[in-house]
């Protein structure tokens, strides 16, 4: 009698059981399947170590959420700000079906040194920075954005700042229906875009400039 095909979400859901009731990673891998009726090899058929398996959980969010906002009938409408506020809360929105399983495993990182990103985070901080450099540069080329030489590049990496104090914001509210996360999404986001956006500054600088290029004339 063949044995029960094991799936790569059966592995996930057990993993996530296990660690939100033991508050710890398996002894081993043959522990776990063991535990769970399965051989090591239905393991290794869809994990290298329980790493991947956070890994797994990690960007299935962030490619869920980004999957969901394109969707959205006015996503083509929507300007960089507006794309960006919008995955800022679809991704928490998201997160919430998994909410201790990542209080878990934020964790199960430890403190995280400036500059220093988790494995468990790598993909999604990968996938974050390739979908805000497409907006960012949508917003470049309609001059939402302004193009301040040697800065552009490092919009994204702001983005990304606010999106590592945002999931820390998350993890501790403890408001009904996260709305303060939704209101330190909204302020954050768009002092962000308040900056790397047009303003009165950028009409100053660019009105200097006629005036300096056309002085001696």
């Amino acid at each position: 009698m063949a044995s029960k095909k094991i799936k790569k979400q059966d592995i996930q859901s057990a993993y996530i059981d296990y660690v939100l009731t033991e508050g710890k990673e398996p002894s081993s891998v043959y522990a776990f399947a063991k535990a769970n009726k399965m051989t090591e090899g239905d393991f290794y058929d869809h994990f290298s170590s329980f790493e991947a398996i956070e890994i797994g959980i990690w960007a299935h969010g962030i490619d869920t959420a980004i999957e969901q906002i394109k969707k959205q009938e006015v996503w083509n409408e929507y300007s960089a700000r507006e794309r960006i506020l919008s995955f800022f809360y679809t991704y928490f929105e998201v997160l919430r079906n998994n909410r201790s399983f990542i209080k878990y495993s934020m964790k199960a990182c430890g403190p995280m040194p400036p500059g220093k990103t988790p494995a468990r985070l790598k993909p999604v901080k990968d996938t974050f920075l390739a979908f805000c450099t497409d907006v960012l540069g949508e917003g470049l080329e309609s001059g939402e954005l302004t193009d301040r030489k040697g800065l552009n590049r490092r919009y994204k990496d702001v983005l990304w700042l606010e999106f590592l104090f945002v999931l820390d914001f998350w993890i501790k509210d403890n408001s009904k229906g996260f709305e303060k996360t939704d209101e330190a999404i909204e302020k954050g986001v768009n002092v962000i875009f308040d900056f790397i956006g047009r303003n009165p500054i950028d009409s100053l600088v660019e009105y200097g400039k006629f005036l300096f290029q056309n002085a001696s004339k």
